[in-house]
C-alpha cells in the first residue's frame, strides 16, 4: 500500500516534469544569452539610484535574466556591492524570480492563459507597490546597515554563481553571439543556472507529486474557504505567499484556492525562511525583518487585486483538474519540444564538459563573491 502511494506520488511528479521540460530549457536558454551578452558590471552602473527610471531598467533586466531565488538573491547582493541601489537591486532579484519567460510558459501550460496574464499583471503591479513602499518607509539607516553587513561577505548560498560574469562585450552584437566565445560562455551560463536549481525544482515536483496524490480534496476546500466566497477571496491571497512554486500552485488551484491566491502564491518564493535567513547574513536581521514585511505586504496585495480585478473583468476561470496532475506523457508537441530541448541541452552540456565547466562550478562552489568574480574573469580568458 505505501510503496504504491509513493509509486504515484513519483509518477505524478515525472507527469509535472514532463510538462514542464522544454519552457524550462527555454527560459535558461535565454537567461544563458543574456548573461552572455550583457555585463553585470555594467548591469549595476545603470541601477544606481531608485528613480522611477532606474527601477523599470531593473524590472527588464531582471525580467531576461531569469534566476532560482538563491541566485537571484545572491545577485542582488552583488549588485548592491557593485553600485546598484538597494530598492534596484531588490527589484532585479524580485523580477528574475517573478518576472521570467519560463515561469510564464509554464503557467500557460499547466494552468491556462488568464494565470500567465494574471502572473505578468501581478509581478509589475508586486514591483510597483514594493518600489512605494520603499519609497514610503525604507530609511537611509536600513541602507547604511545593509551596506556594512553585505561587505562583510558573509556565504548564503550561490555567491559563486552570482560573481560569474563571463559576459562578452566587444564587437558587433551578431559577431558576439555567433562567436566560439559565446558558444561556451552560453554553455557555462546555462549549466550553472541548472546546476543552481536543480534541487529546488526537483524537491518542488516531488512535494508536489505528493500532495496531488495523498491530499483528498475535501482538506483543500475546507481549509480554503472554498464554501465561503468572499471570506476565500481574502483568505488565499493571505496564505498564499507561503512557499512560491509552480507545480504546488496547481495542486492548491485544484483544491481550491483563491485565483488570487495562487498568484500570492507563486510569487512567495523569495520570502521562504532559508531565504529569510540568507537575508539576515547578507544584510542584518533589522533589515531582513523589514524585507519581510514589505515583500509580504507587497505580494498578498497584489494578489488580492489581480483576483478581483480579474473577477471583475469576468476572466477568472473556473476549478476544474489540472490535466498534468491526471494523465502520464502522451505523443504530441510537448514531447517533440522535450525531445529537441533535451537534445540542445546535450549540446550545450557537451560544450560545457570540454570547456572545464566542472572546473568552473568547483571554482564558483567555494569562491566569495570577489574571488569568484577573479576566477570567473580568469576562466573565460581562457577560453
Amino acid at each position: 500500500m505505501i510503496i504504491q502511494a509513493v509509486v504515484n506520488a513519483l509518477a505524478s511528479a515525472f507527469d509535472m516534469l514532463w510538462e514542464v521540460l522544454w519552457p524550462l530549457a527555454l527560459g535558461f536558454l535565454l537567461s544563458a544569452i543574456v548573461q552572455t551578452l550583457a555585463s553585470r558590471n555594467a548591469v549595476a552602473r545603470t541601477l544606481g539610484s531608485d528613480s522611477p527610471r532606474s527601477l523599470g531598467i531593473a524590472t527588464l533586466l531582471g525580467a531576461a535574466s531569469s534566476s532560482c531565488s538563491y541566485a537571484a538573491v545572491a545577485i542582488a547582493r552583488s549588485l548592491f556591492l557593485k553600485g546598484a541601489s538597494f530598492p534596484a537591486a531588490m527589484v532585479f532579484e524580485f523580477a528574475s524570480t517573478n518576472l521570467v519567460f519560463e515561469l510564464g510558459l509554464i503557467l500557460l501550460i499547466l494552468l491556462g492563459w488568464p494565470f500567465l496574464g494574471a502572473e505578468f499583471a501581478g509581478g509589475v503591479l508586486m514591483i510597483l507597490i514594493l518600489a512605494l513602499l520603499f519609497r514610503w518607509t525604507l530609511r537611509p539607516q536600513h541602507v547604511d546597515e545593509a551596506r556594512d553587513h553585505a561587505e562583510r561577505g558573509l556565504r548564503g548560498r550561490m555567491e559563486g554563481h552570482a560573481a560569474m560574469d563571463m559576459a562578452i562585450t566587444e564587437g558587433p552584437f551578431l559577431r558576439r553571439l555567433f562567436s566560439g566565445r559565446a558558444f561556451t560562455a552560453i554553455s557555462h551560463n546555462f549549466w550553472s543556472d541548472v546546476t543552481s536549481v536543480w534541487t529546488d525544482i526537483g524537491l518542488g515536483l516531488l512535494i508536489a507529486g505528493a500532495l496531488a496524490v495523498w491530499v483528498p480534496s475535501s482538506f483543500w476546500q475546507a481549509f480554503f474557504l472554498t464554501n465561503h466566497p468572499v471570506l476565500s477571496e481574502i483568505w488565499g491571497p493571505l496564505i498564499g505567499p507561503s512557499v512560491g512554486n509552480v507545480p504546488l500552485a496547481a495542486v492548491l488551484w485544484n483544491g481550491g484556492i483563491s485565483f488570487g491566491g495562487v498568484i500570492a502564491f507563486i510569487f512567495a518564493d523569495l520570502i521562504i525562511i532559508p531565504i529569510l535567513n540568507i537575508y539576515r547574513k547578507y544584510y542584518g536581521r533589522r533589515v531582513a525583518l523589514y524585507l519581510l514585511g514589505v515583500s509580504y505586504a507587497a505580494m498578498a496585495l497584489a494578489g488580492l487585486l489581480i483576483g478581483l480585478l480579474f473577477k471583475l473583468l469576468g476572466i477568472v476561470p473556473a476549478h476544474h483538474a489540472v490535466i498534468a496532475l491526471q494523465t502520464g506523457p502522451t505523443l504530441n508537441y510537448t514531447s517533440v519540444l522535450n525531445v529537441i530541448f533535451l537534445g540542445v541541452m546535450a549540446l550545450l552540456g557537451w560544450r560545457f564538459l570540454r570547456t572545464g565547466g566542472l572546473e568552473m562550478l568547483r571554482m564558483m562552489e567555494g569562491a566569495s563573491v570577489s574571488s569568484a568574480d577573479d576566477a570567473a574573469s580568469q576562466h573565460h580568458e581562457h577560453h
